[in-house]
């Protein structure tokens, strides 16, 4: 037990002294780790102060003492060396660097210089295409200019035209004599003077007066009767407290008048009617070759291509008040159809004792087929049906206007229908019952009245013959409807859409306005008509003088960089020769003839020429391999293209072409130099005509820039914004850019707005 004893505790002791040990040993180890680097540290860092300056280790030596050391005399030589090289590397790479700027800016200078020339060959190439075509052309002269034809004029008075059948089957080619009115001729008129002939001094004092009143203000009138091509003659209406002539007594006055030429060709004989009655007395007179126009007309008379129907005379020498005029909108008013009139009874018992030789005799001859009581009784249903609201009546509350037989008569002073007419959507105009009777001014009356105020015209009787009838497209302003569909005429008018009614009553006031509002205008409607019928142009349109004011020309313009900067686009070429005008007028004779329709039914009307119209037609880039490729240059060659090709094109798909700049000013000189200024360099520009519009001049001092065109600054009458609008007689291109003083368009802009 001892012993197992001692055991234990021997060894519990050497455990003792086995940690002491280890504990003793870590200690020793943590100083020599910790303290021996301290106490060499602090040895290390106070050697040199206790030691002499020649015994210094770290220290810096004075003198470069470092230097004299044999171990780094090398090091230093190295070093000076390496610095040296680096300097001179330093110099070397600022040296590049200098030179390497100075060669940047020369390649920029190339690039720019490239840019340049590459423009500069561009636009010289197309200088020599153009020339080139401008050569072929010359040479070719495919489309050679046209010298005027000989006048013709006839020899003798009499032209030797094969006799008509009869009267009644005269047309252009039978009774018209075409030597008189050349092409060129200008279609000179000559109007009698109702003083010359005997019956003239019984014809209303109000028609004379309105008729000579639009004779003076006529372009085609002339006082010199050797060369007119037409003569008119006035023949009516008789006042009514004048009895009208008889038929023999009129042919012997009409075979009276100095150029009547035994058979009266080339003569028009025209009857202005004021009211709804009108004396047809030129029924069963013998006119000869000469053209009827007026009002009322029988079937018998009527000659097709030849005669003219004619408006009413409403307003003789007052124009109509354009105020007064109701509004085209809104479409559909109060009542959807009115029609106000008294049948007139016949007068056929009256006139069973003499044979049938007037005018109203023939007219009571055989009664035909009436849907006058048909009429009657449906329009009545419609009334009573209340589906929409209209205003039949068939009885006049006072006395009905006088009107021919079989015909419904007026109701009521023109003021009082006006006021009705304007609360209708439609105007009924039931034509005479009578079907001989194809015109007469009492239907011509109700369609006046009806489109002078907006109300749709519905015309019962597809055999009526309306004024200009063989010109003007009636369909587009009123509707046509035969009798017997009169059952059928109330869901007709009900399924017509807004659209529709409103372009019908604006193309009614058109009519209105253009043809038969003033005397004036019916009397050039009149003319109109015939020279459309003989195929002879008409006077170009007058154009506006342009009354230049003197200005001073001193500044050059210089070069604008928002006006510069167009990139890689080639705008046009350059301009070698001096500003040239655009071919006008080209369209004469195929204006006349092909746009009859055309321009007789859409403003302006027929009464000008114009040189340009924007529906003249024009030749796609094929057109060169059609056969009228001369004096075009088409897009790549005929290929077409768009973006380079395109800007490349010298006149794209036309002739050869520049524009004019009409700019409007008011007082503002220092806005208006700049404005001209950048217009300086534009491709393609013609001339720039300045509209002053102020009443005081320009200042005297005021220097103009120098943009190489004319600038014409043209005086205006008044101050108005109109004035752009003007047919200047200076602008001479057909493409014109208007635009104001202050408005800044780069020159890229304008080349694409003008191709």
């Amino acid at each position: 037990m001892q012993r197992n004893g001692g055991v234990a505790g021997n060894g519990s002791q050497s455990w003792v002294l086995r940690r002491v040990r280890l504990t003793w040993l870590s200690f020793m180890l943590f100083f020599i780790l910790v303290f021996f680097p301290l106490i060499a540290h602090y040895y290390l860092t106070t050697i040199d102060e206790t030691s002499g300056p020649d015994r210094r280790i770290f220290g810096p030596r004075p003198g470069g003492e470092l230097c004299e050391a044999k171990h780094v005399q090398d090091l230093c030589r190295i070093r000076e060396s390496v610095s040296e090289e680096l300097l001179q590397l330093e110099a070397k790479r600022q040296e590049l660097n200098g030179e390497i700027a100075r060669l940047n800016l020369r390649i920029e200078a190339c690039k720019r210089s490239i840019d340049s020339a590459k423009q500069d060959l561009l636009q010289l190439k197309n200088v020599i295409s153009q020339t080139e075509h401008s050569y072929k052309e010359l040479m070719a002269q495919n489309q050679p200019k046209l010298s005027l034809p000989v006048r013709l004029l006839p020899d003798k008075d009499d032209p030797g035209l094969p006799p008509p059948r009869s009267v009644q089957s005269c047309r252009l080619h039978t009774c018209f004599d075409y030597a008189r009115c050349p092409l060129t001729s200008g279609f000179p008129v000559y109007v009698y003077d109702t003083g010359s002939y005997p019956w003239g001094e019984n014809i209303d004092p109000l028609v004379k007066q309105a008729f000579a009143s639009s004779v003076k203000s006529n372009v085609y009138v002339t006082e010199n009767p050797s060369i007119a091509c037409l003569y008119v003659v006035l023949v009516g209406e008789v006042h009514d407290s004048s009895p009208p002539p008889s038929p023999l007594d009129l042919e012997k006055q009409l075979k009276a008048l100095p150029y009547w030429r035994s058979d009266g060709h080339n003569h028009l004989l025209v009857h202005l009617s004021r009211k709804s009655l009108t004396q047809n007395f030129l029924y069963n007179v013998s006119t000869g070759r000469a053209a009827i126009a007026q009002s009322t007309f029988l079937e018998r008379q009527y000659r097709e291509g030849f005669d003219l129907v004619l408006s009413p005379l409403v307003h003789a020498l007052s124009e109509p008040n354009f105020l007064e005029v109701p509004p085209q909108v809104p479409v559909k008013r109060k009542y959807l159809f009115t029609f106000q009139g008294e049948k007139v009874e016949s007068l056929r018992s009256s006139l069973l004792e003499a044979p049938p030789q007037s005018f109203e005799e023939e007219m009571e001859g055989d009664p035909p087929a009436d849907y006058d009581d048909r009429i009657i009784g449906t329009l009545k249903a419609v009334q009573d049906s209340h589906l929409d609201q209209v205003l039949v009546e068939f009885t006049c509350k006072n006395r009905p206007k006088p009107s021919l037989p079989t015909e419904w008569a007026l109701c009521g002073e023109r003021e009082d229908r006006l006021e009705v007419l304007k609360t209708s959507t439609f105007a009924l105009v039931i034509s005479p019952g009578d079907g001989q009777l194809v015109a007469s001014a009492g239907c011509n009356m109700r369609l006046f009245e009806a489109l002078e105020v907006g109300a749709i015209p519905v015309v019962l009787g597809d055999h009526s013959k309306l004024p200009y009838h063989q010109l003007i497209r009636w369909s587009e302003a009123a509707i046509m409807v035969p009798k017997p569909r009169i059952t059928e005429l109330h869901f007709l008018l009900r399924s017509l859409s807004d659209s529709d009614l409103l372009a019908m009553r604006r193309q009614g006031r058109f009519l209105w306005e253009t043809y038969f509002s003033t005397s004036e205008s019916m009397f050039n409607t009149i003319l109109a008509s015939v020279r459309t019928s003989i195929q002879i142009p008409a006077a170009p349109i007058k154009e506006e003088p342009a009354q230049e004011i003197p200005h001073k020309a001193g500044k050059m313009a210089g070069t604008d960089a928002n006006m510069a900067d167009n990139g890689d686009l080639d705008l046009g070429p350059v301009e070698t020769e001096p500003p040239y005008a655009s071919p006008r007028f080209l369209r004469n004779f195929t204006y006349t003839v092909s746009d009859v329709y055309r321009t007789w039914n859409h403003a302006p009307g027929p009464f000008h020429l114009f040189p340009h119209t924007p529906l003249d037609p024009v030749l796609p880039s094929e057109a060169k391999f059609l056969g009228s490729g001369t004096g075009f240059r088409p897009i790549g060659g005929g290929s077409g293209g768009s973006g380079k090709e395109f800007q490349a094109a010298l006149g794209g798909n036309v002739p050869r072409e520049q524009f004019t700049v009409v700019m409007l000013t008011y007082e503002r000189e220092e806005v208006l130099m700049n404005s001209l200024e950048r217009l300086n360099g534009l491709p393609y520009l013609n001339k720039v005509v300045v509209v002053w519009n102020s009443p005081k001049p320009p200042s005297d001092d005021l220097l103009w820039p120098d943009i190489g065109l004319p600038i014409v600054v043209v005086r205006t009458e008044k101050n108005s914004l109109n004035n752009r609008f003007l047919p200047w007689d200076a602008v001479e291109t057909e493409a014109i850019l208007s635009i104001d003083d202050d408005a800044h368009l780069r020159h890229d802009e304008i080349m694409f707005g003008f191709r």
